[in-house]
């Protein structure tokens, strides 16, 4: 089976390649290196000991893609391609909706074309209204989003569903992650965010190795225990593992269908911040700062459905997480480069 990925060199995208590689599936993959490296690319190919075809390029280029859709026989399309930073979207929200519809949107016309009826989105708990009770269902309130991130996830989700409901033999899988971290157990690939991290844990690992001054913690007087926000965190190769329950998934069912990817566990940044100082041995500086707009009190996931329907549950530790993360940072302290 050939599997097309699109942002196959980014974080989520590239565990998950490896995990194709091995799972010894034939690969495809485009990226544009906005938010990802070229070394990673060779990393994954000599972690996994077999190559895949690879295309620099951008999912809205519709000529590449066509390229692309007639020279491989593809069996099922994975969507990692976006932009991804909820904070980044406030600020230029227009950059987010153009490149995140517009992929979607120009992929799924060229699966149309081309006869490719499989397709797993890479969703996000972002799509979740802020006013529901915890942990979150997939049957729990969407819309009403905090930010233009969670927006384009929403709206990429209608678009999909809308595809399959329109083309009846089409199967469509909607990931929706909780929080991702960690890095493959080699430390050879991991998170490497462009310029200031604009998540947690990459930020304390970089506070940690001495990239950065201190951590900033948006948000010391939040309605939990410990004032910070609580999320449901996610070892990466656990994400990974989950795609590949869904390529399975995929290939005995039509229509459209949401899976929550997550733990079920929330822990705070405080407890965050504990974990890998216990993990490594290294104490993080860190200063409370101000709230950051788009950033809700509390996230988890209820992953029971995941676990019924695709046979798939996280088995990564939060000191796995941080431990793996902490071995990347070491091995490469300024990232791939």
């Amino acid at each position: 089976m050939s599997i097309f990925v699109t942002g196959g060199a980014g974080y989520i995208g590239s565990h998950t390649v490896l995990e194709l590689l091995r799972e010894r599936y034939n690969v495809v993959v485009i990226d544009n290196f906005v938010n990802s490296s070229r070394a990673c690319v060779e990393r994954v190919k000599n972690l996994a000991g077999r190559d895949f075809t690879f295309y620099e390029g951008d999912v809205r280029d519709k000529a590449l893609l066509a390229k692309i859709f007639t020279t491989h026989n593809i069996d099922c399309v994975i969507h990692f391609a976006g932009l991804k930073a909820v904070g980044e979207s406030i600020s230029i929200p227009l950059s987010y909706y153009d490149n995140n519809l517009n992929s979607t949107l120009a992929l799924c016309q060229a699966m149309n074309k081309y006869g490719v009826k499989r397709i797993i989105f890479s969703s996000s708990a972002t799509v979740y209204s802020g006013d529901n009770e915890m942990p979150l269902r997939e049957t729990s309130k969407t819309g009403d989003c905090s930010c233009p991130y969670g927006w384009t996830k929403y709206m990429c989700e209608q678009i999909l569903r809308d595809a399959s409901f329109a083309n009846k033999d089409w199967s469509v899988v909607l990931l929706r992650y909780f929080n991702p971290l960690g890095a493959d157990k080699s430390g050879d690939i991991g998170e490497d965010p462009s310029g200031i991290p604009n998540n947690l844990v990459p930020y304390i690992a970089q506070a940690a190795i001495g990239r950065r001054e201190f951590l900033p913690l948006y948000g010391g007087d939040y309605p939990t225990p410990d004032g910070t926000c609580i999320r449901d965190y996610i070892h990466v190769a656990d994400l990974a593992s989950g795609h590949m329950a869904a390529i399975r998934y995929c290939e005995s069912h039509t229509g459209a269908k949401e899976f929550n990817l997550g733990t079920g566990k929330g822990t705070s940044v405080l407890e965050m911040i504990s974990s890998f100082e216990n993990a490594t041995g290294v104490k993080i500086n860190y200063k409370i700062m101000d709230r950051r707009p788009g950033d809700l009190p509390v996230s988890y996931a209820d992953p029971s459905l995941a676990k019924k329907e695709l046979g798939w549950s996280a088995q990564k530790s939060i000191i796995n997480m941080c431990a793996d993360t902490w071995r990347w940072q070491k091995q490469n302290p300024h990232g791939f480069n």
